[in-house]
């Protein structure tokens, strides 16, 4: 079966030419990234309930956001594996579904970023913490009018796979999809392009202020390393996040300029996966590239839970670096083998 190749038409996409169905190996790969997505995301739901001193306010809001992509690929894995051809029941569940979380999922991550900044940056725990109330309420509370809206209005379902990777999404037949499609997800990415690198961005300038002041300068070799790895991940999340939803936006440029580059096997595997993945990336970065999470999983991983021998009790498995905010003035320090103030202790450390 063949499927409609789309163009723009005023505020609509509508059908001009016609191209082969989704490959069998392209809805494989998907299916194996939204696998990947959702073992990520449980892995830090996981650690979070599991180990009581790793109950950050950072990390909480880190495993919330980690919902929002566990049931997104949850739904898209549905999607693509059931393969839909018209917009059925189980079609438009998959939809607003995978619609709703994947749009409150943008803004848990800036919500994320911004708490970040301002716990980094402004120094200032006590707003940053009053904020996640506020956090909750946007970022529940947009997505859900937005989809409640575009379900009520009958805006969701099978779209396809113009926009998409063999899941349902915005119904293409409707006059107004466009409008949809941004409310429904693009128009909340594009912003996040712009909002993630400047506030990462500002955080890494701090960073590199405070490793200029008089204290730094009695820095031992070990913390300075630890400041370089902060500053890495500072670099690496919002790098990991556009190269990762970028194809989306390419892909929905070129539907809009119906350009037949949309088809491209290379561009739909970058987009299935970049849609899908953000559980598994968001575990690379906080679970696996972070040194406390790793001592804690390599010996349940390859000893058992119960087992003594890999035991973390040494001062080598123990001794790691901490970033941390101390003092009235909360000045950026990174010390070996000290005590922390949990509540205090930002996400990016090699602690979390």
């Amino acid at each position: 079966m063949e499927l409609e190749l789309q163009t723009t038409a005023g505020d609509s996409v509508t059908p001009t030419a016609i191209i082969p169905r989704l490959p069998l190996w392209i809805k494989v790969i998907t299916l194996t990234s939204c696998t990947l997505s959702i073992l990520g995301s449980a892995l830090i739901i996981g650690t979070f309930f599991a180990w009581k001193d790793i109950r950050t306010p950072s990390r909480r809001l880190l495993v919330i956001l980690s919902l929002t992509d566990f049931w997104t690929a949850v739904a898209l894995f549905y999607g693509v594996y059931t393969d839909f051809m018209d917009s059925s029941v189980d079609c438009i569940v998959q939809s607003i579904v995978s619609t709703f979380m994947g749009t409150s999922s943008f803004f848990w991550t800036v919500s994320i970023a911004i708490y970040l900044y301002i716990t980094i940056v402004k120094t200032d725990t006590q707003l940053a913490g009053s904020l996640t109330k506020y956090f909750h309420v946007v970022s529940w509370g947009v997505p859900l009018v937005v989809v409640g809206c575009a379900a009520g209005l009958q805006k969701l379902g099978y779209d396809k796979s113009q926009v998409s990777v063999g899941w349902c999404w915005v119904k293409l037949t409707t006059p107004d999809n466009l409008l949809w499609m941004l409310l429904t997800g693009k128009l909340w990415e594009i912003l996040a392009y712009f909002i993630l690198p400047a506030l990462y961005i500002a955080m890494k300038r701090h960073i590199y202020a405070q490793g200029h002041t008089q204290d730094c300068y009695r820095f031992q070799r070990s913390a300075v390393a630890a400041m370089v790895k902060v500053d890495r991940k500072l670099t690496f999340i919002p790098l990991v996040f556009v190269l990762l939803r970028v194809w989306s936006t390419i892909r929905f440029i070129l539907t809009l300029s119906g350009s037949p580059a949309i088809n491209n096997p290379v561009l739909l595997v970058l987009h299935g996966i970049g849609n899908t993945f953000q559980g598994g990336a968001n575990c690379i970065l906080f679970c696996l590239c972070t040194e406390k999470i790793r001592n804690k999983l390599l010996p349940n991983m390859l000893c058992g839970p119960r087992s003594s021998c890999c035991s973390c009790q040494g001062a080598a498995c123990c001794s790691f670096l901490r970033l941390k905010l101390l003092g009235p003035k909360y000045v950026l320090q990174i010390e070996a083998n000290g005590s922390v103030n949990r509540e205090d202790e930002p996400l990016l450390t090699e602690n979390h």
